[in-house]
C-alpha cells in the first residue's frame, strides 16, 4: 500500500511539472501567441510564423516575425497578434486588417497544411473583405497548381522550371515613390532571394519595389525577372506586399532594411505610412535574443 501511495505521489508531481500537453510555445521578448488585442479599435495585424528549425540565424520564422512584431506596435493603434504554424483560435483572424506569412513554402507552404484547401479558403474569405496580404520568404513558392490563385492574390508567384533561387549580397539604394519606400535609407544585405517570378498579366497592379540579380548570371537588373519585391493593388480592393528576401535573421541590424519591411506591412493593412516612414527602433545587439534554442539531437 505504502508503495502504491508513493508511486501515486510520483506521478501527480510529475504530472505537475510537466508541461501541459496544449501548453503554448514560448515566445521572445515576453510576446504571447495569439494574444487578441486590448483595444477592439486598434489595427490588428496577425503574423503567422513557421515552427520549423533550419540553422541558427536562418530561416528563424519566429524569431523574424517577433521582431516584426516589436517594430509594427512601435505605430500608435497597430496591435500585432503573433500565431506559430496556424492559428488555433478562432478569433485571431477575425477583424484582421493584414496577415503576414513567414514560412516554409513550396509543398510544405504552410497553406497546404490541415485540411485540404481549409486555409487557402480561410485567407481568400478575409481577402476578399479587403484585408491586406503580406508574404515574406519562401511563402512566395506555391505549387504549381496554385499558382494562378496565388497571382490573384499577391501578384506574382515563384513556380518550379522557371523561377530561380540564389544567395547573394545586395546593395538597395534607389527606390521608387511609394508609400512602402518611405524614409527608407540604403542597405546592404546578404540574403536568399527568389526571383524570375510569374506575375499576372500585363502586371497590372503590380508595383515593382526592389529588384537584383545573382552577380553570376548575365540577367537584365532592371527587367521584370529581377523583380524580388513588390506592392499589389487587387483589382477587387485590398493591397499586397511580397519581399521574398528574409532568410538571415541578421539583416534586421540594417535600418532601411526594418523600415521597409514594417512600411511594407503598414501600407497593406491599410495604415497611413508617415511620410518618413514607420518607427523601427532596435538595438542590433538584442537580436539574439530572438532567436531559439537549436532542437536537442536525437541519439542514434
Amino acid at each position: 500500500m505504502r508503495f502504491a501511495f508513493l508511486l501515486a505521489l510520483l506521478f501527480t508531481q510529475a504530472a505537475r511539472l510537466a508541461p501541459a500537453a496544449d501548453e503554448p510555445p514560448a515566445l521572445p521578448n515576453g510576446w504571447k501567441l495569439e494574444e487578441q488585442p486590448a483595444d477592439p479599435k486598434a489595427t490588428k495585424i496577425v503574423l503567422i510564423a513557421g515552427s520549423s528549425y533550419y540553422k541558427a540565424g536562418e530561416h528563424e520564422y519566429v524569431a523574424g516575425i517577433t521582431v516584426l512584431a516589436d517594430l509594427l506596435k512601435q505605430t500608435p493603434g497597430v496591435a500585432p497578434v503573433i500565431a506559430i504554424d496556424w492559428p488555433t483560435n478562432p478569433e485571431t483572424l477575425k477583424g484582421a486588417k493584414a496577415v503576414v506569412f513567414l514560412f516554409d513554402g513550396g509543398d510544405k507552404h504552410g497553406i497546404l497544411k490541415g485540411e485540404k484547401g481549409n486555409r487557402l479558403a480561410e485567407i481568400g474569405k478575409l481577402l476578399d473583405g479587403g484585408a491586406g496580404f503580406v508574404q515574406l520568404h519562401q511563402t512566395a513558392d506555391y505549387p504549381k497548381d496554385l499558382g494562378d490563385r496565388a497571382r490573384a492574390l499577391v501578384g506574382g508567384a515563384w513556380e518550379a522550371k522557371h523561377s530561380l533561387r540564389a544567395h547573394w549580397v545586395s546593395e538597395f539604394k534607389d527606390f521608387p515613390e511609394h508609400p512602402v519606400t518611405r524614409g527608407v535609407t540604403p542597405f546592404t544585405i546578404d540574403d536568399g532571394y527568389l526571383w524570375k517570378l510569374k506575375f499576372v498579366p500585363e502586371m497590372k497592379g503590380v508595383t515593382p519595389l526592389l529588384r537584383t540579380v545573382n552577380p553570376k548570371s548575365k540577367d537584365d537588373p532592371k527587367a521584370n525577372d529581377a523583380i524580388i519585391s513588390w506592392a499589389y493593388d487587387r483589382p477587387e480592393g485590398g493591397r499586397s506586399f511580397v519581399f521574398t528576401g528574409g532568410h538571415l535573421h541578421k539583416s534586421f541590424a540594417e535600418e532601411g532594411y526594418r523600415r521597409f519591411l514594417t512600411n511594407g506591412v503598414l501600407w497593406a493593412a491599410g495604415v497611413d505610412v508617415p511620410k518618413d516612414g514607420a518607427p523601427v527602433k532596435l538595438d542590433a545587439a538584442d537580436l539574439p535574443r530572438y532567436l531559439a534554442k537549436p532542437p536537442a539531437k536525437k541519439e542514434k
